[in-house]
Order: C-alpha cells, then structure tokens, then sequence
C-alpha cells in the first residue's frame, strides 16, 4: 500500500495549495485544470514512479487534446521542480529527457489590401463595436501591444508627453520593463478615434464597455465580451468585403513586426526580451535574398 503523503497527487493537492496562489487568476483557472487531469492520471502512483515514457504516453493517449495535453506536462514539470525545492526527491524525473512537438506556427500575414477593406467597413452607428475595433486595430498596428494590454489602457497614466508608457502586463511582475511608444501624427489620430467613438467617456479606460467597465474579467481575466465583439465584427468583414480567410488579433501583433525594418525593433515594438521569439513567431514575411554569383564565367 503506497503512502498516500508520497504519491504524486498529493504531491499535486500541496502544489494547489501553495503554489497556484501566487499565479494570476486567469492562470490558476488553466492550471488548475491541467492539475485535475493529471491527477486523475498519475494520482495514486508514488513520486519515484514516473519516467518520461509515461508523459509521451499522457500526450499520446491525449491526442484530441495537444495542446492541452502540452500545457499540463508543462505543469507537472513545474510541479516537480518544486518537489526537488521541497526536498520531497532528490531529482527531477523527466526535465530536459522529454521534447514535445511543438504546435505548428502561424504563418497568416495580413495583407494591406486587406486592412484597407477591413478599415473602410462603413458602421451603422457614429459610435459603438465597427468603429472602435477599426481604432483598435490601427493602434495594434502602430505599437503591436498585446490585447491584455490595450484593454487595460489607461490614458490618465499612460499618455504622458513623450508618448504612450506600457509596462507589459505579463511580464509586470518579473521583469517590470516599460516601453514608451512615441507620439507621431499616425498614432495620435488613431487614439484620438479611439476616444472619439466611445459609447460611454470614462477616463481611466480607452476601451471600455457601454457600462464604462473594463473588458477584462477581474477575477477570470477573461474577454468574453470583447471576444464575442471579435467574432461580430468577422462575422462582417467576411460577408462585406474581399477577404476570404479571417485574421486574429495575433496576426496584427505579427503584421506589425514583420512590418518592422529591422528584427530589433520588431523586437523592441513587441517588448520581446528574447528577439528569437520575435523572430520565429512573429515575423512572417518572406525573407528576400539576393542570388548569388557565379565568379568563374
């Protein structure tokens, strides 16, 4: 009979405990589901009893489910570390033995025609959904901020004389870097839209609900609102102009720095601290080489 204070689900039950607390609410959500997977999986088995063939295992009997499936072994990973950190085991059982296929990458550029037709789409209405997302869009495309961080934009703080201030609200914690989007003619007029077609004028938000409220759950940190809003606004554009394949919000963070002259500032513009996820994620653009020559005729 295993003890139960040494299998890997109580293992998991103290990782909830401790350690979830100290994670974003949106994160402690997704972990909290991958803990409840793995531990209907691995519960009863005793902490020296994993190998990496049974997390290739766990991601393959999950096929359905990849991404998910990758997510939760990126959570048992943590979890063992932690293990190591308690002195629970005297080593990690699977890190850097077990390497996942990565999901592919997106390669969707958006086109500027496309964003010309995206842009022109006439609204029904002199304020409201179709003309804040086209002032949206204009400024994921002058600055390439994430979603999380336009809609938590705060123009009482964030618009100062040199330009807008962001401090990323993913890496707040960590890194605590700021970046500072200079003021030029495009990006003033883009905020100024923004402003302009608000259905409610709150002054602590530049995207806002109707109500004045943020789009961001304060406890979820999900967009449900603002994703169904999304998904309208397709729903039009591929009915009402040329397009025949629907982009996301990260395609625009992508079009912005593939647009970027150089990897650096599309590096700079993202708020990457490492330029190689700018560059394998993000800039999608074909790479244009000149031919070589040939010096013998």
């Amino acid at each position: 009979m295993v003890d139960a204070a040494k299998t890997i689900g109580a293992l998991l039950d103290r990782y909830s405990l401790e350690e979830l607390p100290k994670k974003s609410p949106r994160h402690q959500v997704e972990r909290r589901r991958a803990l409840r997977n793995l531990k209907a999986v691995f519960g009863d088995a005793p902490l020296d009893w994993i190998r990496p063939q049974n997390v290739y295992q766990y991601v393959e009997s999950r096929k359905t489910t990849r991404i998910a499936a990758h997510r939760a072994v990126d959570a048992l990973s943590h979890v063992f570390t932690k293990a190591v950190e308690w002195g629970l085991i005297d080593r990690h059982p699977f890190k850097g033995e077990v390497r996942l296929d990565g999901e592919a990458s997106r390669t969707r550029y958006v086109e500027d025609w496309e964003l010309i037709e995206v842009l022109a789409l006439p609204s029904k209405r002199k304020q409201g959904s179709v003309l804040m997302m086209q002032a949206y869009i204009r400024i994921k495309l002058l600055t390439g901020l994430a979603r999380s961080d336009l809609l938590r934009l705060n123009p009482t703080e964030a618009f100062k004389g040199d330009g807008i201030h962001v401090t990323r609200h993913k890496t707040a914690g960590k890194t605590g870097k700021s970046t500072i989007y200079e003021w030029n003619d495009d990006l003033r007029a883009a905020v100024d839209a923004a402003i302009a077609v608000r259905s409610t004028k709150v002054e602590h938000l530049l995207f806002c609900t109707r109500a004045g409220k943020s789009y961001i759950h304060p406890v979820k940190e999900t967009v449900s609102g603002w994703d169904s809003m999304w998904q309208r606004f397709m729903v039009r554009i591929m009915k009402e102009t040329k397009l025949a394949e629907r982009f996301t919000e990260h395609d625009l963070r992508a079009k912005c720095a593939s647009d970027a002259e150089t990897l650096e500032h599309a590096r700079a513009l993202l708020s990457h601290v490492d330029s190689r996820v700018t560059d394998r994620i993000y800039r999608r653009k074909p790479e244009r080489v000149q031919p070589g020559k040939i010096g013998f005729e």
